[in-house]
């Protein structure tokens, strides 16, 4: 039997055995290191204003990608959206997604409106710049926010 500082370090050893061992058997875990960091991905949310939402959990991100790279990866999903827009940069104005069009101004028209996380968008999609781990929601709804 051991005793002292080497029964406290087989212990601590055995003990980081099986909690490795658990969270890699225990599914739905995905066991990563500091080095790897944390999920490089965003999520898309489409809200067609009639009770029909999809959501695109994992789209993949990196530095620099915009509003509209996160379309763009949607649109590449194996059950994803189409999209149209005109002009480009800061200039660039989203039409349609799916079968939906804007339907311009006016009572009860309704239009294309997009939120990251929970911020009311301030500029064209095509230059909103998105981090690791935001949420992208585009609203068909009349009316302003």
């Amino acid at each position: 039997m051991k005793t002292g500082a080497s029964c406290k370090a087989v212990d601590r050893r055995i003990f980081l055995g099986l909690l490795a061992a658990m969270l890699v058997f225990t599914g739905g875990f995905v066991v990563r290191t500091a080095a790897q960091g944390p999920a490089q991905t965003v999520r898309l949310v489409v809200d067609y204003g009639d009770g029909m939402t999809k959501i695109f959990d994992g789209l993949a991100w990196s530095k620099g990608n915009t509003v509209l790279d996160v379309l763009n990866r949607a649109q590449a999903h194996p059950h994803g959206i189409t999209f149209a827009y005109t002009g480009s940069g800061a200039s660039a104005f989203l039409t349609k997604i799916d079968d939906l069009q804007n339907q311009g101004g006016g009572s009860g028209a309704k239009n294309w409106q997009y939120w990251v996380n929970t911020t009311y968008a301030d500029r064209s999609f095509a230059v909103f710049e998105v981090q690791a781990l935001d949420t992208v929601f585009w609203r068909f709804a009349g009316g302003g926010k």
